[in-house]
């Protein structure tokens, strides 16, 4: 059995961190994590950590502080790194990474030559720095699972967004796959929902000037159905808002969309905020600055999911 629980925030998602202690009733530990002015990081724990059961949050995204300065993915990477080495030192217990967005998660295989596989490079490092065990949410690809040499959790959002949908009795509701690789996943939650589903199938095609276009064809009934858009996260949404402009060209009703990672890269906002869509629901996996929200975003707490799995983990009870 593990000392009490400790619990640490780096700067990567402060307000998250915030709602899980909350949910547990368990203060965050006080400690200093700063860069200096050559941009290396340090780390300095306010208090002893000896024998603990250490839980550090910090997700691996781009991030803004209060004073809108920006924070990148390497930036908190290196931060969790780093937190994860000092309470090592200082003879944590056990060390558990909470992640709540893996970084990186997209590039989990080599599907072309020459290139490399950055979601084991980031496993490899975070058990390396001291982690005992992982802890994140709805991965990309199910297998970085196996990229760790440690235990890992990972936990879904799936029934957040689901019942999230549900309660809201939308009629005529069809699931929508944006594309054959989001099937599974969106079978999934339109089962949950019991809805039917629909499938975007995305073809090149030849012109006959020689040239190549990329055609899209729908699977399913969705013209006058009310489409919900189910996807594990949103970067650009250059393929999101693509599926959402199709649908409505089909002629469909009101489009929901439903991630559990807002990643918003740029162009992303300016492009959802144009999209026909009635409403785009996230997590707060990801911090969101001020001007990154807009009146068609709900976002939905992971904290009391993710504060039940710490406590379970601590008192070495089932996760399942």
């Amino acid at each position: 059995m593990y000392g009490e629980i400790a619990l640490f925030s780096g700067n990567g998602n402060p307000e998250l961190a915030a709602e899980i202690s909350a949910a547990l009733a368990v203060p965050l530990c006080p400690a200093d994590v700063f860069r200096f002015s050559n941009q290396n990081i340090f780390c300095r724990l306010k208090s002893s950590v000896r024998g603990k059961d250490v839980f550090i949050i910090q997700p691996i995204a781009v991030s803004y502080n209060d004073q809108g300065e920006m924070a990148s993915v390497n930036d908190n990477l290196m931060e969790l790194l780093i937190m994860i080495d000092t309470a090592r030192r200082d003879s944590a217990g056990r060390i558990t990474a909470v992640v709540p967005y893996y970084g990186y998660g997209r590039t989990d295989k080599k599907d072309q030559p020459r290139v490399p596989i950055t979601a084991r490079l980031v496993a490899d490092m975070i058990t390396v720095a001291g982690a005992d065990r992982f802890l994140t949410l709805d991965l990309h690809a199910g297998q970085i699972q196996g990229f760790f040499n440690i235990q890992v959790d990972e936990l879904t959002a799936f029934y957040i967004l689901s019942d999230y949908i549900r309660e809201k009795h939308i009629p005529n509701t069809v699931v929508v796959a944006g594309d054959i690789g989001a099937t599974k996943r969106s079978r999934n939650f339109a089962q949950a929902l019991d809805a039917p589903l629909a499938i975007i199938e995305k073809r090149r095609s030849q012109l006959k000037d020689g040239s190549k276009a990329e055609v899209l064809n729908i699977i399913g009934d969705i013209k006058g159905k009310n489409c919900v858009i189910f996807d594990d996260e949103i970067d650009t949404a250059g393929t999101m808002v693509e599926a959402m402009n199709f649908l409505k060209q089909e002629g469909a009703q009101d489009i929901y969309a439903c991630v559990t990672h807002s990643v918003f890269s740029d162009p992303a906002i300016s492009r959802l905020i144009e999209a026909p869509v009635k409403e785009v629901v996230v997590t707060n996996t990801i911090s969101i600055p001020a001007e990154k929200k807009f009146s068609k975003l709900t976002r939905l707490s992971v904290a009391p999911l993710v504060a039940e799995v710490i406590r379970r983990i601590h008192l070495g009870i089932s996760v399942g």
